[in-house]
């Protein structure tokens, strides 16, 4: 599994370790996001692109790390998901690392993700807690399988 180097990341935000760390994060700060980037500082003076278009997004894209009202599985399983659905983007662009915002609710940008305006950074997250993550999303659900499957 590709490692992101936290350590070249230039910020005092909490680096988070474990999957049960964020977790517990998630339950005690509802509204949590995950953007895939080169880090807030980065972010600071921008917002997304919709590349395919060239257009200006109002926020950035993120994910959502508070689980839906319907899920009924353990919160460790929901963050799993969510941060294994998108890695790809770190390994496309291995400056890019995750890290858990706060902001204001926009709009949805064209993949119909979350767009965050007035980004508040809470914390990075370390390359142990992703290859936790991807190891939980292997084992616990059937990854890849669609409704046509």
């Amino acid at each position: 599994m590709s490692h992101i180097d936290t350590a070249s990341v230039d910020t005092d935000l909490p680096v988070i370790l474990r999957l049960a760390e964020l977790a517990s994060l998630v339950h005690a700060s509802p509204g949590l996001h995950v953007r895939w980037s080169e880090g807030p500082e980065r972010d600071a003076a921008c917002t997304s692109v919709d590349t395919e278009s060239g257009l200006r997004l109002p926020g950035l894209s993120v994910n959502p790390l508070d689980a839906e009202a319907w899920w009924t599985r353990p919160l460790e399983d929901w963050l799993a998901r969510q941060l294994s659905q998108y890695r790809h983007l770190a390994a496309e662009n291995p400056e890019r690392i995750a890290w858990v915002l706060r902001g204001e609710h926009v709009g949805r940008g064209p993949d119909c993700e979350p767009l965050i305006a007035d980004a508040e950074a809470v914390a990075i997250l370390d390359a142990a807690l992703l290859d936790e993550a991807a190891r939980r999303y292997a084992t616990a659900f059937d990854a890849g399988r669609g409704p046509e499957d």
